[in-house]
This record gives C-alpha cells, structure tokens and sequence, in this order.
C-alpha cells in the first residue's frame, strides 16, 4: 500500500522546569502538573515516534524507514543517515527557567558520544509579559573571565537576555550558550541529538533534594565566547512560504493562509514536515486527505510531491521543515 501523511503519538516528557501549557495544544497530560516537552517527531534511541494515523498505525518510525527508505525521507537524506531519522521535533513549555546550556557540533558529538551534534532552532508560540531567552554572551568573554563568573556563582552576568515575542525566531548554533526563560511555549526544530551540556541550573534542587549534573569541563572546550546575533528577522508573507532558517540541517519556512494553496515538492528530494502553531487546515495528497489540528505534526513522505493546504479556520500557520542542503554537511 502507498504512503501517506503520517501523524505520530506525542512522547511527553515530564520536566523540573515543566508545566501546563501543552493542553491548550492538544496535549493529554494525564494529569501531571510539570509536563516540559512534546516530542512530536523523533527517531532518537529510546525515543522514536510511534505512527498514529491509517494503515500503519502502531509502526515505528525507524521501522518504516527500514521498508520504505527514500520514498519516505528522500534519495540523499537515506544515502547519508540510513534508518536513522535526521532531525528531532518538539513542543517546549518553560514553566520555569530551563538550565543554561551548550551544544556540541558534529564532529565533538560524534567523537565524544558516537553521535551527531544538535543544531536547533526556536519559533516562539506563546510568551507571558517580560519573558527572556538567553542567547550567548552580552560582550565579547574569554574562557578565563567566564570561568571567575562560573566559581563565583555569577555567570549570569555575562549572558545576553532578550525579551521575546510571539512569532520570534532564534537560532542556535553549537557552541551558542543558550536558555529558554519562564512563561515561553516554543516549537524547537533540531538535529536528532540528545546531547547537552548543562553549564549553570540556579543551584536549584531536584525532588530528592540533589542539585543535577553540570558538564563544565565537557562545555569549555566548545563554547562560542563571541557575541552573536542569533535572532532572525523576517516578513510574513500571507498565502505563501516565508524563509526563517536555512541551514544544512533543516530549512524552515512559516506558511500563513487564509485561503487553499497548493505545495510543489517535485523538485525537493527530501520529505516534510509540518508543525501547526495556530488553526486547522486538511491536507490533500495524492492519498487519503488528512487533518491538522493546532498543536500537531505531520509528516509528507517524500514521494509525495503535490500537496493541497486547504484552511478550515479562518487563519492557519504552520511551520515547513526539509532538507535541501544536506551536500553541505
């Protein structure tokens, strides 16, 4: 039988900075109170995505690759990672301030753990008044000056806060020391890497009373101490595709429409994704229609080249992920 758009069972994640926020998404918390993150699409060990819709419903994500290989993903995107799927998709709700952290890149990942880095990127759902994200340092820092601040309980005072938005977009490169402050919902978009380097957690406590882990020595040898400009601007452009992160990795469109347009893949050899932020839409392929709700995640096989996004609210956005660049990695 042929394929068609998958939806996947979300992977919740219950986090000491977690909270409620999920369940204006669609999320069924089951009654937890410090739910953090959604996993909406993940092929990470331990982790992979379970389909939820249709003929293959019950299937793993990695499963699926093994059979359908590039029809599902796409002729280079299977040549270069094989049944491991490339990126990572989640809902994230910061009750609470998340732990500044660091990522590594591709070739420190794979040394260290065997396994890729974690380039990401943020899209901003939801945000109470004066909430911040933490992006790098404020001025240019060195490993000597950042060290004094780290033993001397005021790392904080190097890093850069920026308050944010609803439809801000930010995005971290490795080695961008970064967190999400309390009161933001975000879409992240990354490598399928689970890897992180906690630098600083407010010496806060966990339920038994111990402070978790930092990975200092592990951070110090890959942090950018120079000062970046990781906030991206851009310009909706309603009923069409607005670029906001074009990387090797992933690139991610926003689509705002508030009529039916039509989506040409023919020439894209990769599959894609989509993530709806706000309102409701049906999904017409070649295959059975589906619907997208706010708050889900569906996923177009990549030998599905003509799609049809038609609004069954009055506005509709959602976020469009592939990769095209994948020659550069």
């Amino acid at each position: 039988m042929n394929l068609y758009p998958l939806k996947f069972r979300p992977i919740l994640k219950t986090k000491i900075w977690g909270g409620q926020k999920l369940k204006k998404y669609g999320k069924q918390l089951q009654g937890k109170t410090n739910i953090g993150e959604s996993w909406e699409l993940s092929g990470v060990p331990d982790n992979v995505s379970v389909v939820a819709n249709g003929f293959l419903a019950d299937n793993e994500l990695n499963d699926l690759l093994e059979v359908y290989m590039s029809d599902l993903v796409g002729d280079s995107v299977y040549e270069l990672f094989g049944n491991q799927f490339p990126l990572l998709f989640k809902f994230i709700d910061a009750n609470h301030d998340l732990s500044i952290q660091v990522h590594p890149d591709d070739d420190t990942a794979l040394t260290r753990h065997n396994s890729m880095g974690k380039t990401e990127m943020w899209y901003v759902m939801d945000v109470e008044d004066d909430a911040t994200l933490t992006v790098g340092f404020a001025d240019n820092c060195d490993k000597q000056t950042y060290l004094e601040a780290l033993q001397n309980d005021k790392v904080e005072s190097l890093l850069k806060k920026i308050r944010v938005k609803k439809g801000d977009v930010i995005f971290i490169h490795p080695g961008l020391i970064h967190s999400i402050g309390k009161g933001i919902l975000l879409a992240e978009i990354q490598q399928a890497s689970d890897i992180t380097y906690r630098i600083y957690d407010y010496n806060r406590k966990d339920e038994n009373g111990k402070t978790r882990e930092l990975h200092t020595d592990l951070a110090l040898d890959i942090i950018d101490f120079s000062v970046s400009t990781p906030q991206i601007d851009y310009t909706l452009n309603i009923n069409g595709a607005t670029n906001l992160v074009q990387c090797p990795y992933f690139t991610t469109n926003i689509i705002s429409l508030n009529r039916t347009i039509q989506r040409d893949y023919a020439k894209l050899d990769s599959f894609v994704v989509y993530l709806c932020l706000e309102g409701s839409l049906l999904i017409e392929t070649e295959a059975e229609p589906c619907t997208l709700q706010k708050g889900e995640t569906v996923l177009i096989p990549a030998v599905l080249n003509d799609v049809v996004l038609r609004p069954t609210s009055q506005e509709v956005k959602i976020l469009e992920v592939y990769m095209d660049q994948i020659d550069q990695i």
